[in-house]
């Protein structure tokens, strides 16, 4: 090291300089390298060489990793557990506004049954779903985080098939494989400071971050809606899934026209017209879709069996 000294000393400032970045190069390549595969000893390193904070440059890369680490964080998103109970806490709220699941366990059942068929085939496959009919005369579905869904008695007794159920039951699981809610508020500071809610304080700043973050899901959810593209995709993505399931993806039209002549004379405030993107804007774009299912009139529909479970409502 006192080699290094003694000719940085007889440089000229220009090259004295150069010297100076390159050693701080080799001081920072460390913590970089040592951040790819744990953060934690990168910060410990730069104690190490910068034990009292003096070192400008170093401090200014100790700035960028703690910034980075949020972006990294943000990108791979949290673990599915506390997904879900994120989940959890926003069906909570569900359930106060819309109203409890109807009471009738055949009905349920057979809701949850096909959802389930339909998850089978989307993106995300590989979690477990819930679904559940509540007892509220609104025309609505969301879903939250983790995978539970909830569709309301006043829009499943506005269908007439299977098919038409599997649609929207696959619109709400397809919000939930593309992470729709949760990317809508990816940007806030929760998101930023800690990935799994087992990491935090909840009777501190964080716990305060968090129910910020609730409360502004529950805006989106419940209130303003999605972002329209998320809408839009979660559309063609139900038409895709529901076919893979061997339903006509022409269900998705069908509700939507059937929503169309029930909009005049429904409650807005929190249905599927406060929610989502005007009706006409997404038939234009559903039956844009239809050319991709050339034989969709010979899947299944499945009139009958629904019937028989929408007179259970």
């Amino acid at each position: 090291m006192n080699h290094f000294k003694n000719n940085s000393k007889n440089k000229p400032a220009a090259s004295r300089r150069e010297f100076i970045n390159r050693r701080n190069f080799l001081k920072l390549a460390g913590p970089f390298a040592l951040f790819l595969s744990c953060p934690a000893y990168a910060f410990d390193l730069f104690k190490v060489i910068d034990p009292n904070g003096q070192n400008s440059d170093i401090q200014k890369a100790k700035q960028a990793l703690e910034g980075l680490t949020g972006i990294v964080q943000s990108a791979e998103g949290i673990d599915y557990k506390s997904e879900f109970t994120i989940g959890e806490t926003l069906a909570l709220e569900g359930f106060q506004r819309f109203g409890l699941p109807v009471k009738n366990e055949k009905l349920q059942k057979y809701v949850t049954t096909l959802g389930n068929a339909v998850a089978k085939n989307s993106m995300r496959p590989d979690i477990t779903y819930y679904f559940v009919v509540v007892d509220t005369p609104i025309y609505n579905a969301f879903a939250c985080p983790g995978g539970i869904i909830f569709v309301s008695r006043a829009l499943v007794k506005g269908m007439n098939d299977e098919a038409e159920l599997a649609c929207v039951l696959a619109h709400e699981v397809s919000h939930v494989a593309h992470k729709h809610a949760l990317s809508s508020v990816r940007r806030a500071k929760f998101f930023e400071s800690a990935a799994k809610l087992g990491t935090l304080n909840m009777d501190g700043a964080e716990g305060k971050q968090f129910r910020d973050m609730v409360g502004n899901l529950q805006n989106v959810l419940f209130d303003q809606g999605l972002d329209k593209g998320m809408e839009y995709e979660a559309d063609e993505s139900a038409m895709d899934v529901a076919y893979r399931t061997g339903f006509d993806p022409n269900g998705m039209i069908r509700v939507l026209k059937m929503l169309q002549q029930k909009e005049a004379t429904a409650t807005s405030k929190g249905s599927w017209f406060s929610t989502h993107p005007p009706l006409s804007s997404r038939l234009k774009k559903c039956n844009e879709l239809q050319k991709k299912y050339p034989d969709a009139g010979l899947m299944a529909t499945v009139k009958n069996r629904f019937q028989t479970y929408r007179k259970m409502l």
